[in-house]
């Protein structure tokens, strides 16, 4: 069975080979054991309670459970508390300037960049990569949609803003026609470098470093200007299912790659408004079998450093859950316990 909970010191091996396997663009999964040690280490502080705002990430695996094998962790994903609070969070905004002359009959709309730092103090959904041998099933949107689940139970913890940057349109040889059109003229380095660097925390230097007046879009190539705001062909499921969720671009882009930056108010988000309490009923291992009606439930318990959220068949109207015994044991709950859940598709709400 799979389900969600936070990452553990002992998930470094797996957590580093999935690294391997992201290509550019995914600066938050550096395949960097050092990096991503520390990163798990931040995490740890974090379901602690030991960190500060602006320090607090909570990381979280998606594994098989198997009596023989263990946990085997095939995915990830994460929440940052709190974006630019100790360096600056730099996108560009797509705005328009209007150049007119009455005299001259001219008037011109020309969409612009604008450097801006607009989503500081932002939360931040990130980090989402499932191993391609389990994009299959339910798994993308637990691994995904979980982190909803984690916010509506905890909202105290998080900013009223929701934000997710994905990852950019990238050619087969991994270059971003969007850095190739912007970026290489300022910096004498490939994407893939700067890619790494941000990765390593240096996303601040080098924007830095990018021009802080307002670039006319109309004078980029056009394979560059054709990428602006367009995800990866491995993001799209992703940012499909943030729009169901509520999530809208709202103009703000990636500074080296142009993918989208999407947000929502949390208290919008659809998962987070509409989930409910409910206490748990148990049943018998195959009570599911004779129930053509149900739907799927993304289901998380209540705890905050023990958190665990999985996927149940279960039927669209309910005021208790039935849960079999392997999905108790999943979420580490008991009969009459009181858990958070959400029918997964939102048209089965």
């Amino acid at each position: 069975m799979f389900h969600v909970r936070p990452i553990a010191r002992d998930d470094l091996p797996a957590i580093f080979a999935l690294s391997a396997r992201t290509g550019s663009g995914l600066t938050t999964l550096p395949a960097d054991r050092e990096r991503l040690a520390a990163r798990i280490e931040r995490s740890l502080a974090s379901f602690a309670g030991q960190a500060k705002l602006a320090e607090a990430c909570y990381v979280f695996v998606l594994v098989q459970a198997s009596a023989s094998n263990g946990d085997t962790v095939v995915g990830i994903s994460a929440i940052e508390a709190a974006v630019g609070l100790t360096e600056p969070w730099y996108n560009y905004r797509v705005g328009t300037l209007v150049h007119a002359s009455r005299q001259l009959g001219v008037y011109t709309t020309t969409p612009t960049l604008f450097l801006g730092n607009d989503h500081t103090g932002s939360s931040e959904l990130g980090s989402l990569f499932l191993d391609a041998a389990y994009r299959r099933a339910k798994n993308g949107a637990l691994l995904a949609k979980s982190r909803l689940l984690f916010i509506a139970e905890f909202a105290d913890r998080f900013a009223t803003k929701i934000i997710a940057e994905l990852r950019g349109v990238l050619d087969a040889d991994g270059r971003s026609p969007f850095w190739e059109g912007l970026g290489r003229h300022f910096f004498a380095m490939e994407y893939g470098t700067a890619d790494h660097l941000t990765g390593l925390g240096q996303k601040a230097f080098i924007a830095e470093l990018m021009p802080r007046h307002p670039v006319y879009v109309n004078l980029l190539p056009a394979a560059a200007r054709d990428v602006i705001g367009k995800v990866h062909v491995d993001t799209a499921p992703a940012r499909a299912m943030l729009e169901q969720e509520g999530f809208r671009h709202e103009g703000y882009v990636d500074i080296f790659d142009a993918g989208p930056t999407l947000e929502c108010y949390r208290d919008n988000i659809h998962a987070v408004r509409q989930s409910q309490l409910l206490p748990v009923a148990l049943e018998a291992g195959d009570a599911t079998d004779d129930r053509r009606d149900d739907v799927g439930w993304l289901v998380c318990n209540r705890r905050f450093a023990d958190f665990r959220a999985t996927v149940v068949s279960a039927p669209a109207h309910l005021d208790r859950l039935p849960l079999t015994p392997a999905a108790c044991a999943a979420l580490r709950v008991g009969a009459g316990d009181r858990v958070r859940a959400v029918p997964l598709a939102p048209r089965d709400r």
